[in-house]
C-alpha cells in the first residue's frame, strides 16, 4: 500500500462518484449479511454444533451471555466502546465517523433477518459426514464472503462497522497497510472480551468453534486478496487514521 496513505495526518481524496460509492457499499451490505447468515445457519445445522461464529460476533455473543445483556444491547454497546477506542488512536473524536458506525447498523441488520429467513428454511439438518464437510465448507465460504465485503465498504468508507473501522485505523496507521496483521492485532479487544466472559462463566459456550478459528487465521488475508481482484479498480478512499510517526 503506498506510503502516502501512512503518513497523511489528513484525510485522503475520494477519486470515485457519490452514486458509485453507494452501490459499491450496497454490494457490500449484501455479501457481508450473507456471509454472516452462512456462518450462523450452516454452523446451527450440524449437530453436535462445533463451527462457531466469526470472530468478533463469537466474542461479542458470549460477553453480552456473561452479563445478561440482550444481544442487541451486546453488539450495539460493545461497538460503541470499539468506537471510542478507535477515536483513541486516530487522536482525535469525529461525530460523522461514530455517527457512520451507527447507522452501518441499520441496513446490516435488516439484510441479516432477509437472508435468515431465507436459508433457515431452505437449509435442512445435517445427516452424515458428506452433510457436514457441506457445511463447513459453507461456513469457510461465508467468512470469505464477510472478508470480501470488508475490503468493499473499507475501500469505499462511506460508513463502517466499529470493528472493521479498527482495523483501517491500524492497517493504515500501525501496520503498513497490511490487511492480515491489521487484522490479527484487530482481535484484541474481543480476545478480552472473552477472557472477561470466560472468567464470569467458566464457559466458553457455542461460540467458539473451527470457523471462528478460519476466520482468525484468514479473514483479513482474504480481505488484503479482495483488494487486488474484487474491485481492482477500486481503490481506499478518504482514509483518515490521524496522524502517523511511520
Amino acid at each position: 500500500m503506498r506510503s502516502d496513505l501512512l503518513m497523511s495526518s489528513k484525510k485522503t481524496p475520494r477519486t470515485i462518484s457519490m452514486t458509485s460509492s453507494v452501490i459499491y457499499f450496497a454490494i457490500s451490505l449484501v455479501f457481508n449479511s450473507a456471509g454472516n447468515v452462512l456462518t450462523l445457519i450452516s454452523s446451527a445445522k450440524i449437530h453436535p454444533s462445533f463451527l462457531g461464529a466469526a470472530y468478533w460476533t463469537a466474542a461479542e455473543n458470549n460477553l453480552g451471555i456473561a452479563l445478561h445483556w440482550s444481544l442487541f444491547w451486546a453488539f450495539f454497546g460493545l461497538g460503541l466502546l470499539t468506537a471510542v477506542l478507535n477515536a483513541i488512536l486516530v487522536g482525535h473524536w469525529s461525530w460523522s465517523r461514530v455517527f457512520g458506525n451507527i447507522i452501518f447498523l441499520g441496513p446490516f441488520s435488516l439484510l441479516i433477518q432477509f437472508f435468515d429467513n431465507i436459508f433457515v428454511g431452505l437449509l435442512p439438518e445435517a445427516h452424515g459426514i458428506v452433510a457436514d464437510i457441506i457445511y463447513v465448507l459453507m461456513n469457510f465460504l461465508g467468512v470469505a464472503m464477510i472478508a470480501m465485503a470488508i475490503s468493499i465498504y473499507q475501500r469505499v468508507n462511506l460508513a463502517l462497522h466499529p470493528a472493521d473501522d479498527l482495523m483501517q485505523i491500524l492497517r493504515f496507521k500501525y501496520c503498513h497497510g497490511n490487511a492480515a496483521t491489521a487484522m490479527w492485532f484487530s482481535y484484541i479487544p474481543p480476545t478480552v472480551m472473552a477472557i472477561i466472559a470466560f472468567c464470569i462463566t467458566r464457559d466458553l459456550g457455542g461460540s467458539f468453534g473451527v470457523g471462528t478459528l478460519f476466520a482468525f487465521f484468514f479473514q483479513g488475508g482474504i480481505t488484503g486478496l479482495s483488494d487486488k481482484y474484487v474491485f481492482p479498480n477500486l481503490k481506499h478512499q478518504a482514509i483518515d487514521v490521524g496522524k502517523s510517526d511511520n
